[in-house]
């Protein structure tokens, strides 16, 4: 359901602020100004510096919003020098969501990289909300040490959850960390799915992206049922700006979840 007027933010507050790494923050709103589907994405607005459009972090189905931002550029700059109690914009949602409808009955393989994990976290708990509807949920997540991995207070919770199956790699290592080594490629050898009919849904940097989606390919999967998050240039979020256009899509709206068999023809997608 979208606003009635798109161009206009609904004044929310900032109930809590949560620390996830040294550059990444959650903030949790008050209230669901907005209801969404896992994969749309809003517009978030820092009264007196701008705008800048992020996909929701948290469950279509919970009681507040939450945004998962990283600290790189001017609005996510103003955003962190807010407080608990403060108010921001919000308006959308916009985009189309992941179409959890053909993903029933299906095992899903999940892959992220950095900030990524925070719209692949809204879907991952839409999916657990309906989890009987689905074989399997695999996750695979790679940061780049492990004071990097986001929800590293969440994830030993849902690593309990029945039928979800979550691996981690970081590139560079300390004494704290008891898990694999490399660039997430490195914990896709082995791809433990139907890869005839099994969607996999990827979020992360571009780099990332161009390389796992190699991966994915090269592995089996059906190239309509790779799903990409493309959120990199999006701006305006209603495609008048035309800084998001990739080929003949806009990412905002056209996406930001397209497959690699919409864009696998576009000259450097990944760009």
């Amino acid at each position: 359901m979208e606003t009635v007027n798109p161009y206009y933010p609904i004044p929310t507050k900032i109930k809590k602020i949560i620390p996830e790494t040294p550059t990444i923050t959650t903030y949790i709103l008050e209230g669901m100004p907005i209801t969404f589907d896992a994969g749309q994405f809003a517009e978030l607005t820092v009264p007196g510096i701008g705008e800048a459009p992020f996909t929701p972090s948290s469950s279509p189905y919970a009681k507040d919003l939450e945004f998962t931002v990283m600290k790189v550029g001017r609005v996510t700059q103003g955003l962190s020098k807010l407080n608990e109690g403060d108010v921001v914009g919000v308006r959308g949602p916009f985009g189309k969501p992941y179409p959890l409808n053909k993903f029933k009955d299906r095992e899903i393989y999940i892959v992220g990289g950095g900030v990524g994990f925070a719209p692949l976290r809204s879907l991952f708990l839409a999916l657990v909300h309906n989890i009987k509807d689905y074989k399997k949920i695999f996750i695979r997540y790679g940061a780049r040490t492990p004071k990097d991995v986001v929800y590293s207070r969440l994830i030993p919770e849902w690593q309990k959850i029945e039928n979800v199956d979550i691996l981690l790699v970081v590139e560079r290592s300390d004494e704290s960390w008891k898990g694999k080594l490399g660039v997430v490629t490195v914990i896709l050898d082995e791809i433990p799915v139907d890869l005839k009919v099994s969607p996999t849904i990827v979020c992360g940097p571009p780099l990332m992206l161009k390389f796992v989606t190699q991966r994915l390919v090269e592995a089996g999967f059906k190239h309509e049922n790779i799903y990409l998050s493309m959120e990199q240039n999006m701006s305006c979020g209603i495609g008048k700006c035309n800084h998001c256009r990739l080929g003949k899509f806009y990412e905002c709206k056209d996406g930001p979840v397209l497959t690699w068999a919409d864009i696998k023809d576009i000259e450097e997608p990944f760009v």
